[in-house]
């Protein structure tokens, strides 16, 4: 069985951008809005516990999470077709 590769990168790019997004909002609601530097903010430019950071993480996610489904559902196709 091989996995259709844009289709797997859109729904992991979907669920890492809206996952980060959410997780945001989730701590922007209980801790209030920070411009503190966090990990994620070293790796995804512009990313901050803000409203405006956190559409700028969630489309950092999309392209991450497109990017890293792609290349598994690649790499899967291809070992599994190796297997076969």
């Amino acid at each position: 069985m091989k996995l259709n590769v844009k289709a797997f990168a859109i729904a992991c790019g979907l669920i890492w951008g809206l996952g980060l997004l959410v997780l945001t909002w989730w701590i922007i609601a209980f801790d209030g809005s920070s411009q503190t530097p966090t990990f994620i903010g070293r790796v995804y430019r512009g990313y901050a516990f803000t409203p405006a950071g956190s559409v700028i993480g969630m489309l950092w996610g999309l392209a991450d999470g497109a990017i890293g489904g792609a290349i598994f559902a690649w790499l899967y196709n291809r070992l599994a077709g190796a297997r076969s």
